[in-house]
């Protein structure tokens, strides 16, 4: 599927998306953005030939989040009734951390800018995280008298840690990408007009291992946010023994053994 809302690019196994709405700092709330994520998310993770998607933003922003506008105005996902509000999230945006929790193939956050609310949760939800020298961040939703409606309160805990995530809800504060990388929110900041580059070039470098490991391992990192030391190695076994019977896997050690590059086929 593609989108003019958000462009789709692939080359090589690895699809680039593009948030592209830079005239309203691409806000992510809105229905229509939500499904057409959701539909070539989806879309990249069922086809075997993926290695990896890279998710950025147009203009200067990332994803601010929110349409602020849209809230002013009584529209978005805010109803009347509490109840539908209640419903529009579990049916629209909330749809987004769900799927996100359930990729197989890794994905590659390229913050170029402002990632502002539910613009930061959606960074957050990705696998690795690469910032510009000009990206912001903020868990700001207190700001607006309102709260992480979208896993924020989930997601960020987990990768900077309960203290740093607290102060960052609770104030509402912005970060730039120093403090960022400080803090483990980003493993890297690069200059503005590199972070493309280096975002494919790590990309790249993820998408030459035997794509079966590189699926299953995600899912076992997954798993062990969740789950006993127990059950991460019963699933370890498992997937082991899988791996072990894929081609990729006896190529591998081919390689290696005659000291050449390997050649990976998925299989």
């Amino acid at each position: 599927m593609t989108d003019i809302i958000l462009r789709r690019d692939e080359t090589g196994g690895i699809v680039v998306l593009t948030l592209n709405r830079p005239e309203t700092r691409n806000p992510i709330s809105d229905l229509d953005m939500v499904e057409a994520l959701v539909a070539n998310v989806a879309a990249a993770d069922a086809d075997p030939q993926t290695r990896v998607i890279i998710l950025t933003g147009a203009g200067r922003a990332f994803s601010t989040g929110g349409n602020i506008k849209a809230m002013r105005e009584g529209a978005g996902l805010r109803d009347a009734l509490p109840a539908v509000t209640r419903g529009n999230y579990r049916h629209g945006i909330q749809r987004l951390p769900l799927l996100f929790d359930a990729l197989e193939v890794p994905v590659i956050a390229a913050v170029n800018g402002p990632a502002i609310g539910a613009g930061c949760d959606l960074a957050c939800m990705c696998d690795i995280r690469i910032a510009g020298a000009s990206a912001k961040f903020a868990e700001s939703f207190v700001k607006l008298g309102i709260v992480a409606g979208d896993g924020g309160a989930w997601f960020l805990p987990r990768i900077i840690g309960q203290s740093r995530a607290a102060e960052l809800s609770f104030t509402g504060d912005m970060i730039d990408a120093d403090e960022a990388l400080a803090c483990g929110l980003v493993s890297r900041v690069v200059h503005d007009e590199a972070l493309m580059d280096e975002a494919l070039i790590l990309a790249r470098r993820i998408a030459a291992n035997p794509p079966h490991a590189v699926r299953m391992t995600k899912r076992l990192l997954r798993e062990g946010r969740q789950s006993s030391l127990g059950a991460v190695l019963e699933m370890s076994a498992a997937f082991q023994a899988l791996a072990h019977a894929t081609e990729d896997h006896a190529e591998a050690v081919q390689a290696f053994l005659d000291k050449r590059a390997p050649q990976f086929k998925g299989r």
